[in-house]
């Protein structure tokens, strides 16, 4: 098959929908079967250079560009779309989902990944956003799934969730398998270069364990609820630091670093920023556990990720993935609270050696047993061989 994903955006800073294209056009193209993208990301973005996948970039300059409304993208669509034999929308509430159903509607079978876009959680915590997103749906956005062949999710918790968040449009759901690519570097000598290669980017970190928090800086992942019971477990736990790494693209680190300051546990607290490559696994691999209190996580790619380099995992219930990690003994699972944070993480504090390196293990065990990135390939390579154009 040839295999059209229509995503918004591939910037790595903005975490997991482009990733899974990525990892998972790889996995397909060991089969046989050729990805290319179309995005809405400007021609001369930097991080285009390295996307390994052949990437059509249709945003253009102009008075709508912070939106990423782009008057190519249809007409490119409408040229190109049976150069394909199946296609994939990429999330919502972004006009790659309705320019893709304008332009290849009727022309190419297509699945939409909602990508955790419908969690009822955003109703709560931005009602007045939901409420526009609610007159897009019937104008619009439900349009894209009614039509679509298959709305696809990453997990039954993903589905269940969005059940009558919107109504006024039906579809067919179905679930299919989700993950990412091993981490690079399972032999102990390159993931012991990979651990330095971290250490030695946070020289005031120097050879202390830590806490890993690698995601998006933002208030939806739950940074302020960690830094918090951070700072409650800081004189129980002196020996034990924190590491929040990932891209402030709301300029919450300014007021976390603060915050730090004022708790008393700024220099108990490494912000490395993004971290990409051998850097990245490096801090996984590293890490006493890593830890994600998110209010909202329709899969968690990070999570995986570290899964996948044996690290334990503190989650918030939140996590779509949270009942495969419990269950696997990988981790352990909390509501998404600052007191449910700070309960969670003084628990994984105080366990001993045999039983952290059990949970080690499960974690390793998790991820290829549930999370490795074949099985996910092969699901999605199913479903699209079923509804593509022969």
């Amino acid at each position: 098959m040839k295999v059209l994903r229509i995503i918004a955006s591939v910037d790595p800073r903005l975490g997991g929908p482009g990733e899974a294209v990525l990892r998972s056009a790889e996995a397909m193209a060991k089969v046989g079967h050729s990805t290319e993208v179309a995005t809405l990301d400007l021609p001369d973005s930097e991080f285009l250079k390295s996307f390994p996948i052949r990437t059509h970039p249709l945003g253009e300059v102009g008075p709508f560009s912070r939106v990423r409304y782009s008057s190519r993208l249809v007409p490119w669509l409408r040229m190109h779309a049976l150069d394909y034999n199946v296609a994939t929308i990429e999330g919502l509430w972004n006009y790659a989902s309705i320019g893709g159903w304008l332009g290849i509607g009727r022309l190419l079978p297509y699945v939409v990944f909602p990508h955790g876009m419908m969690d009822p959680w955003f109703r709560v915590a931005a009602p007045l956003k939901h409420a526009v997103k609610r007159m897009y749906w019937r104008l619009g956005e439900g349009r894209v799934l009614r039509d679509a062949r298959y709305v696809l999710f990453t997990t039954e918790e993903e589905q269940r969730l969005a059940q009558g968040v919107f109504g006024g449009h039906s579809y067919r759901g179905k679930v299919v398998a989700f993950g990412t690519a091993d981490a690079p570097g399972q032999n102990a000598s390159e993931g012991e270069r990979q651990k330095q290669l971290f250490r030695s980017k946070l020289p005031a970190l120097g050879n202390r364990p830590y806490l890993l928090f690698l995601s998006r800086i933002d208030r939806k992942k739950g940074c302020d609820l960690l830094l918090r019971a951070f700072a409650r477990l800081a004189e129980e736990f002196p020996d034990i630091d924190l590491v929040v790494a990932g891209p402030d693209l709301s300029g919450l680190r300014k007021t976390l670093e603060a915050e730090s300051e004022g708790l008393g546990i700024a220099g108990r607290v490494h912000w490395p920023g993004m971290l990409m490559g051998d850097e990245k696994w490096g801090a996984f691999r590293g890490a006493a556990a890593f830890v994600l209190s998110s209010h909202q996580e329709n899969f968690g790619i990070v999570v995986a990720e570290a899964l996948s380099c044996s690290t334990p995992v503190l989650i918030s219930s939140k996590v779509n993935i949270w009942r495969e990690v419990k269950s696997s003994g990988a981790g352990l699972v909390a509501d998404d609270t600052e007191s449910g944070t700070y309960e969670m993480l003084k628990q994984f504090l105080r366990l001993d050696l045999p039983t952290l390196s059990e949970m080690r293990s499960a974690a390793r065990y998790c991820f290829l047993s549930q999370f490795e990135i074949g099985s996910a390939a092969n699901d999605l390579t199913e479903v699209l061989k079923e509804i593509a154009i022969q």
